[in-house]
């Protein structure tokens, strides 16, 4: 069973344009079929349409597609986060 925390990361990690399933799985241990679940499960019909067509052949949302330079999962700008929280600077 997720946690409604965990579940609400895993949404707004899925809904990142720069972060891969690959990283949800790292993180979760859910594969993108259980990911898909829990959006399809968790959104609206509307949200979850919107997000089915952004994903959908989005090179930086699968690893094996991504340039082999690319190699972290998210904005380089982005704060550190650790353990579902934000790591103190």
């Amino acid at each position: 069973m997720i946690s409604e925390e965990d579940t609400d990361r895993i949404i707004a990690m899925a809904w990142e344009d720069r972060t891969p399933f690959e990283a949800i799985q790292i993180q979760f241990g859910l594969s993108e079929d259980q990911v898909v679940e829990v959006m399809r499960k968790s959104l609206k019909r509307s949200s979850w349409r919107l997000w089915r067509e952004r994903v959908n052949g989005r090179k930086t949302k699968f690893a094996r597609l991504r340039k082999d330079d690319v190699d972290r999962f998210k904005c380089s700008r982005q704060r550190n986060i650790s353990g579902n929280k934000i790591s103190k600077r």
